[in-house]
């Protein structure tokens, strides 16, 4: 029997409350529909914004509650990402997947916070690295949650370990993306997740802010679906052209049912 792809979706950061309900509910929804299981996914802090200026959230402590008050009033699994390794624990009592951004996948004391915890880590592949070079980031938190968490199996481990693609630096200002790099990433860890959104960026690429064309989302889904993909990374918003962050990616999130129904 075929394992259930893994979605996770939400807007790019914590706008508001009022933001975080309505993506919730929708998620709630085409959960019941479509039998799902969508991880709610939304950013407490922005660390890697382009300009000093633009939005980056609400901080950790205010965004952890807005989080928790997603996960209670509405029952999803929550995701969100972390940039220094003090944060991994405090996170960690509030969410069920830590993820490590793309640009510090090689930042060892964070790697190893993450996997302390005993939560599952989805470590994003750096734009910068080839497939191959994720080894040494899944060695870093394999090695950690042998040492940390004796009693667990090492299959239990690799269940808690996920890689996701999202292109590679092409030229200045654009990423292309190698599907390939989804059955290499595969001989790593057993789960490998599409980034749709992030990896149809042009970083840098609009006068202070990070550039985009979220019409090939779809597009991206689909082509990672063909090279075995096990899940698939959403950011979505009900208004993306005002977004705060990754306004030229996101997803509209009325179609995202139908992108899910058209990958399961």
């Amino acid at each position: 029997m075929k394992e259930k792809n893994i979605f996770i979706a939400g807007p790019c950061v914590i706008e508001s409350a009022e933001l975080l309900d309505t993506v919730a509910a929708e998620i709630v929804r085409i959960n019941a529909e479509l039998g799902t299981d969508i991880i709610f996914k939304a950013s407490f802090d922005k660390a890697n914004r382009t300009s000093l200026s633009s939005f980056r959230g609400p901080g950790m402590e205010k965004g952890l509650q807005m989080l928790a008050d997603v996960k209670s009033k509405h029952g999803l699994r929550i995701l969100t990402d972390i940039h220094e390794s003090c944060q991994a624990a405090p996170v960690a009592e509030v969410v069920d997947v830590l993820q490590i951004p793309a640009f510090l996948c090689r930042q060892t004391d964070l790697l190893v916070a993450a996997a302390m915890t005993g939560k599952t880590v989805n470590i994003k592949k750096a734009q910068f690295l080839a497939a191959a070079d994720m080894r040494y980031p899944v060695d870093k938190v394999r090695k950690t949650m042998q040492t940390s968490f004796p009693d667990m199996t090492d299959e239990e481990i690799s269940n808690r370990i996920w890689l996701t693609e999202r292109g590679n630096i092409m030229g200045y200002g654009n990423l292309v993306v190698d599907f390939r790099n989804i059955p290499e990433m595969q001989t790593l860890t057993q789960t490998v997740i599409m980034d749709c959104t992030h990896s149809v960026q042009r970083p840098g690429g609009g006068s202070g802010t990070t550039g985009g064309d979220r019409r090939f989302v779809p597009m991206m889904a689909k082509a990672a679906k063909a090279f075995g993909a096990n899940g698939y990374f959403f950011e979505v918003h009900p208004d993306p052209d005002n977004g705060l962050s990754d306004a030229a990616n996101m997803l509209e999130l009325k179609r995202l049912k139908e992108l899910i129904v058209n990958l399961n």
